[in-house]
C-alpha cells in the first residue's frame, strides 16, 4: 500500500520534476509525499528513501518547519517564508529561503526551497525592475509637469516679439521660442509609450550652428564672443538635426563654462569651425 501511494504521488507532482527549483510536497504533519528531482541532488538522497519520512529532519532546526506547516495548515498564512540551513549529506548545510503554500488537496502543502544567493539575485533584479518603472513614472510626471508652462512660454514671446523694435530683442525672442519649441519635442518623446526612431531628415551643419551660438550668446551676452569660420560649401547631409542641436549645444555649452577665468577677464573666445573630413574614425 506503501509503494501504490508513492507512485501515485509520483504521478500527481511529476511536473515538478520539471523544475530547478527544490520542491517537497508533505503532509501537515511533516512526512513527505514527494521530493522533485532537483531536491533528491541537493540532498544527495533518493526520492524513495524520503517518501514517508520527517522533512524536517532535512534541516538544521526541525521544530521551525513543523511550526511554519501548522501556521500554513491552519489558514494563518495564505504563504509563508523564512530562512533556514538545509541538510546535504557529505556537505556543509545549504542556507536557503524556504516558501509554504496549501496544495490543492486538504491536507497537503508544497515546500519550494530556493537557495539564498539565487534568491538574492532574484530579489536585486525584482528592486531593478521596480526602480526602473518608479523612474519612468517619475519622468513622465515631470515631463507632464514641463509641458504646462511650456505653451505659455512661448506665446509670451510671441507677444513679446510683435512688441519689441531692436533687432537684437527680437533675435532673443525667436530664440525663446525656438527652445521652447526644441524642448516640447522633448517632452513629447519622453510621454510617448515607447521610444520613437531618430526623426532624420537634411540638416544644415550651419543652421545648426547658428541655432546653438544663438542659445549661447543668450545665456552669455557680454563676456564671451562666438567666432564663425563655416566652410560654406558643406552639403546638407542626413541626420537627426534635434539631437545634433542637443549634443552641438552640449559641447559648447561645457566649453563656454570652463572658460569661467577668460570670461571674467572680458577675452574668452569659442570658434565654431566646419570642415569636410575624409577617413576619419570616431572612437567610442
Amino acid at each position: 500500500m506503501v509503494f501504490g501511494k508513492a507512485s501515485s504521488a509520483s504521478k500527481r507532482f511529476q511536473a515538478f520534476d520539471l523544475l530547478a527549483t527544490l520542491i517537497a510536497v508533505v503532509k501537515r504533519d511533516g512526512a513527505v509525499l514527494f521530493a522533485n528531482a532537483a531536491l533528491e541532488d541537493v540532498l544527495g538522497t533518493s526520492r524513495r528513501t524520503l517518501e514517508g519520512s520527517s522533512f524536517g529532519a532535512c534541516f538544521n532546526e526541525p521544530q521551525v518547519l513543523q511550526t511554519a506547516l501548522d501556521g500554513a495548515s491552519t489558514n494563518d498564512f495564505a504563504t509563508l517564508r523564512y530562512e533556514a540551513f538545509l541538510r546535504r549529506m557529505g556537505q556543509e548545510p545549504l542556507p536557503v529561503q524556504v516558501t509554504l503554500a496549501q496544495s490543492d488537496r486538504v491536507g497537503e502543502l508544497i515546500v519550494e526551497l530556493s537557495p539564498l544567493d539565487q534568491q538574492v539575485k532574484q530579489d536585486r533584479e525584482e528592486r531593478l525592475l521596480d526602480q526602473a518603472q518608479a523612474n519612468k513614472e517619475l519622468i513622465r510626471n515631470l515631463a507632464h509637469e514641463i509641458k504646462n508652462p511650456l505653451g505659455g512660454i512661448r506665446g509670451a514671446a510671441q507677444l513679446l516679439q510683435m512688441e519689441v523694435e531692436s533687432r537684437d530683442l527680437i533675435e532673443y525672442t525667436q530664440v525663446i521660442i525656438h527652445e521652447a519649441d526644441r524642448l516640447q519635442t522633448l517632452v513629447d518623446r519622453l510621454l510617448a509609450p515607447h521610444r520613437r526612431p531618430h526623426v532624420v531628415g537634411d540638416v544644415n551643419i550651419h543652421e545648426v550652428c547658428e541655432r546653438v551660438r544663438s542659445v549661447i550668446l543668450a545665456e552669455f551676452p557680454r563676456d564671451l564672443h562666438i567666432e564663425r569660420d563655416f566652410d560654406v560649401s558643406i552639403p546638407e547631409f542626413r541626420g537627426d538635426r534635434e539631437q545634433l542641436i542637443q549634443a552641438t549645444l552640449n559641447i559648447v555649452h561645457n566649453a563656454a563654462q570652463a572658460l569661467v577665468e577668460r570670461r571674467a577677464a572680458g577675452d574668452a573666445q569659442i570658434t565654431l569651425r566646419t570642415r569636410i573630413a575624409r577617413q576619419v574614425i570616431f572612437n567610442k
